[in-house]
């Protein structure tokens, strides 16, 4: 029996992680700090299937202003735990982590049947790595054996806690146990011992409590981190550091300090041919960023390289760099067929995340590839541009070819504001009259009810495809399965 998980199962395992780090993400903004995406691809769920990048092991996110990393740790149970493994080092728990690195902890929430379908719980609570080291040591941990293959065969290391399992009020701390009042006026407890471990009280009586909160624990949490400023040149003294993660963070955040030296000291790294690629490239990345020419050209080089996984990275910190450089050079890539075709589909990928309006007619083109994956990606990409871009999306569709009209139709659909007029317009020709009913009737009867009666007067037969369209999706069997 097979025991890898499903594509789907996989991408809600990457769905969970990156909704969680965006609100990790979004939690640091609030208190002050300047966080940045340290872990490449950690607060998107973009999953390449056939290029696989191994990327250097770093947490997901650093905060520039004080220069603490912090690795978001999303769970749809709360608890303190990590896997861990003793066999091979670099699957420890803790690799690649300093002391005065965190874990985030926030809670998911299933709310919809999609794989995407998480929202993070507004509470983030924080845990230096030193504090999990203590507790370790001390031996305040509990081991878990994995189950089976699916696991990994990798155990777990779990950090006793006691949570509140609503909202209320600390009213009275025992030797024993905490006790809190509900707001709907149950008395409830959280006991001071978990096994032969014993838990630490993290509040005090009269302290508002929240679902999740840790409120006992054999380490500190907290909902904050600490604010002691960094400056330039910490990150310019790591860019030499022996450590490679190291490296790869301090010319990733450099990017925020634009001097000379700064320069001077990127393109001295982008030139050293001993470097690893990724911090060559984070690099020359910031060094685009500054709008030295350096830095492009650089990037050209490695899209340029032998071994696909690095060209593919390299389009991705293109995407990042957000100039109209970096789009012209994505767009080049989209509509250049001597390029791999999953290279070209994470060009596509990449204009959706942009927000150029440049990028555009290269999306178009590319709807007339011979690969379904570039399209499939364009037409993804286009569908995130039609927030920013709509009536220019609209115009294209009135003169798109057979071959543009169904990516830019399905695109449409995901467009939550356009009216029926807008669409009406669009009733010249026969396939222009096919995607405008399924534009019509993939936003849902709801959404057009009141203006219905315009279509049926401008075009009977489109009125009758759309309220088809309707009676069949609003149907019990639509989407019923055999299984």
């Amino acid at each position: 029996m097979a025991s890898f998980k499903t594509d789907e199962s996989f991408l809600e395992k990457i769905s969970i992680g990156a909704i969680g780090t965006q609100r990790v993400f979004e939690v640091l903004r609030t208190l002050g700090h300047q966080p940045i995406e340290l872990e490449r691809g950690s607060m998107n769920y973009k999953i390449w299937k056939k290029i696989k990048i191994k990327r250097i092991r770093v947490p997901d996110i650093l905060c520039v202003d004080n220069g603490i990393r912090i690795e978001s740790r999303a769970k749809t149970k709360l608890e303190i735990s990590m896997s861990h493994s003793t066999s091979d080092p670099e699957r420890g728990w803790d690799f690649g982590m300093k002391d005065n690195d965190y874990v985030a902890l926030v809670v998911c929430e299933k709310y919809g049947d999609r794989p995407i379908d998480w929202k993070a719980d507004q509470l983030v609570q924080f845990i230096s790595i030193e504090e999990l080291r203590k507790a370790e040591k001390q031996n305040q941990v509990v081991f878990i054996k994995a189950k089976g293959a699916q696991e990994g065969f990798e155990q777990r290391i779990n950090w006793p806690a006691g949570l509140a399992s609503a909202k209320g009020t600390v009213s009275e701390i025992t030797p024993t146990s905490i006790k809190y009042k509900t707001v709907g006026g149950r008395t409830n407890f959280v006991r001071l011992t978990k096994g032969d471990k014993t838990l630490t009280p993290l509040v005090k009586v009269g302290d508002k409590v929240f679902p999740n909160q840790i409120l006992a624990s054999v380490v500190k949490a907290q909902q904050n981190i600490p604010t002691a400023k960094t400056n330039a040149n910490s990150f310019l003294g790591n860019l030499s550091s022996l450590t490679l993660s190291e490296r790869y963070a301090a010319a990733k955040a450099l990017s925020y300090f634009n001097d000379k030296k700064i320069i001077a000291e990127l393109k001295s790294k982008i030139t050293d041919k001993d470097e690893h690629i990724y911090v060559r490239l984070e690099a020359a990345a910031s060094l685009s960023r500054f709008g030295i020419e350096d830095g492009y050209d650089f990037i050209k080089t490695c899209l340029k390289d032998q071994y696909l996984q690095n060209v593919l990275e390299s389009v991705i910190v293109l995407n990042e760099i957000k100039t109209d450089k970096a789009c012209k050079m994505l767009c080049d890539i989209l509509l250049d067929d001597t390029y791999d075709p999953e290279i070209r589909a994470g060009a596509a990928w990449g204009l959706g995340e942009q927000q150029n309006k440049s990028a555009l007619t290269a999306i178009f083109t590319s709807f007339n590839s011979v690969d379904l994956s570039i399209k499939v990606e364009a037409t993804r990409a286009l569908a995130k541009l039609t927030k920013y871009f709509s009536n220019d999306i609209l115009k294209k569709f009135e003169k798109a070819s057979p071959n543009e009209k169904p990516g830019i139709a399905w695109a449409l659909t995901k467009y939550t504001s356009l009216n029926l007029d807008q669409l009406i317009t669009n009733l010249k020709d026969l396939d222009s009259r096919h995607w405008v009913s399924f534009i019509i009737g993939t936003h849902g009867e709801e959404r057009y009810i009141k203006e219905i009666e315009k279509l049926k007067k401008k075009d009977p037969e489109v009125y009758f495809a759309v309220t088809l369209l309707w009676k069949i999706m609003t149907s019990w069997i639509y989407e019923l399965k055999e299984y």
